[in-house]
């Protein structure tokens, strides 16, 4: 079974504690996801802030309009760092979400790193290539423009996304 990675980094021109208190915030998650997502988070006690065992549930319309049910789990928090968030349940075989935060001069470098396996086995990994890469670039790449729209562009930063 082959697994799948991505990786996107972004510059931004704010302190770290600010990045941080945007990002680990559930709510803001809306924020940088695309409309046509039809991203909802529909869980009612997953709380203000991530947590370690914070469980998350959303639904979202990723690929033809089709509406799947999402569980993640927050699995680790460092605070100010890094956070893990790990699907239970979903349209991937796994699912598995890296976001770290590194202080720069002038700024945060933040990175995301994800690793994920499609479901239907041989169909799963022919398709990547097809729809699911094309897609997982785009939502970072609109990502990338929502978050510079938020905090601001650092200087000559040009999008970083590298999937394999």
């Amino acid at each position: 079974m082959s697994s799948f990675s991505l990786k996107a980094i972004q510059r931004l021109p704010v302190t770290r504690e600010t990045a941080w208190d945007f990002f680990s915030s559930p709510q803001n998650l809306p924020l940088i996801t695309p409309k046509e997502m039809g991203f909802r988070i529909i869980s009612k006690h997953h709380g203000e802030k991530m947590y370690a065992g914070q469980i998350i549930e959303y639904t979202v319309r990723p690929l033809f309009g089709l509406k799947f049910y999402w569980m993640t789990e927050v699995t680790h928090v460092h605070p100010f760092d890094f956070f893990i968030d790990e699907q239970r349940y979903g349209p991937y075989g796994m699912w598995h979400h890296q976001h770290h935060f590194k202080e720069i001069d002038g700024g945060t470098e933040m990175t995301d790193l994800v690793h994920y396996r499609n479901p239907l086995g041989v169909l799963g990994r022919w398709v990547n290539p097809l729809l699911v890469r094309p897609k997982l670039k785009s939502i970072f790449e609109y990502r990338y423009r929502k978050i510079t729209e938020l905090f601001g562009r650092w200087d000559n930063d040009e999008m970083q996304v590298i999937i394999s």
